[in-house]
Order: C-alpha cells, then structure tokens, then sequence
C-alpha cells in the first residue's frame, strides 16, 4: 500500500476533484494511539491492489497536522475521529468509520 501524505489544506480540492474519476480514502491516524496503530496495519495488511479498482489513498497524522484534521470534518461534514478512514467519491464522504470499525471487507462494499 503506497500512501500519499495529507499534509496541505489545498489538497482537500485536489481530493474532491481526484474523487470525481476513482474513490480516495483518507486515513486519519494518531502516531500516539494504539488502537490507531492498529487500525493502520490491519488495513495495509488487507489492502489488495486488485480490489480496490484505483483508490488513492491518503494518510493524515492528525498529531502533525492538527489543523488540517479539522478541515476535513468541515470539507466532509463527518464528525472527528481518531483513528479513521473515510470513503471519498463524487466530492462527498460515502463511508466513514473509526478505531476497530475499520475494516478492509466494510470499505470494499462501498467501493
């Protein structure tokens, strides 16, 4: 699983406008959390190229980029959650899920 780092606010467009043509997940991950830590590895070890038919992902360290954590749960109208994974097509958030309710099976369906 090759991650792209949400690190940048203008990003979040480039999110929208990426979601228009193939899903994005954004996982948003606490580096002191562990129930975020394995969250984050149950879902790599899951992750199947061939399943998820072009999904970017994105990885936000909410620790890092507290703000930008914040604008996602205004871009996306979720509420915050740490650790969580949420489903981006068409510009809007069609799944979301946090800590053991992450599951690799669950984003599948909604792909």
């Amino acid at each position: 699983m090759e991650w792209n780092q949400l690190s940048d606010i203008h990003q979040l467009d480039e999110i929208v406008k990426a979601s228009a043509s193939q899903p994005v997940l954004i996982f948003k991950h606490s580096t002191r959390c562990s129930i975020s830590s394995t969250a984050l590895d149950r879902l790599e070890r899951s992750w199947n190229s061939s399943e998820v038919h072009g999904t970017q992902p994105y990885y936000l360290d909410l620790i890092q980029f507290r703000d930008l954590s914040g604008a996602v749960v205004h871009k996306f109208d979720v509420e915050h959650q740490s650790p969580q994974a949420l489903l981006i097509k068409n510009g809007s958030c069609v799944y979301h899920a946090s800590h053991y309710d992450i599951r690799y099976p669950e984003l599948l369906k909604h792909l």
